[in-house]
């Protein structure tokens, strides 16, 4: 399924960074959970929405990750900016869900939600994107409502 999304266009993240932003999810959530540390998961939060606000720009894995594998990057396959950022727009929602259960005093329904996150991204490390799955569900219920692309509605 991953595969599906891989292009070879310049402008989009080399994978070396996908994988870097999926492991830092993962390491930060399950260290998180395993100190039972919400603070943790609150700046796991604020990382991701930098980059769904912002972009490349905004984001710090982005930037880190340029800079760590620069000689990686050059030659290295990529994926798309925009299934980049649905899939941490979706990170987002379920971290930003979790910050709001641990400020109500539910601490299992936040560790839950961030426990999503970490299991998505072992799992799009292991080779299955289930973000990447949901975009394509997404842009296929759209073309057939719409009838567009997902190309023809940003032009």
């Amino acid at each position: 399924m991953a595969s599906s999304t891989v292009s070879t266009v310049c402008t989009g993240i080399p994978f070396p960074i996908v994988r870097l932003n999926r492991a830092v999810l993962l390491i930060g959530i399950t260290i998180a959970i395993a100190i039972q540390q919400p603070v943790i998961t609150t700046v796991l939060f604020l990382i991701i929405l930098g980059s769904v606000v912002f972009g490349r720009k905004g984001s710090l894995i982005f930037i880190i990750g340029s800079r760590l594998f620069a000689k990686q990057n050059k030659s290295a396959a990529t994926e798309d900016p925009r299934l980049m950022r649905f899939n941490n727009s979706i990170a987002a929602l379920l971290l930003g869900g979790a910050q709001i259960a641990f400020l109500l005093g539910s601490h299992l329904t936040g560790w839950i939600l961030s426990g999503f996150v970490a299991v998505a991204a072992a799992v799009a490390l292991g080779g299955f994107c289930f973000g990447c799955f949901l975009f394509y569900q997404f842009n296929l219920q759209r073309f057939k409502l719409l009838g567009k692309t997902a190309e023809e509605s940003e032009a």
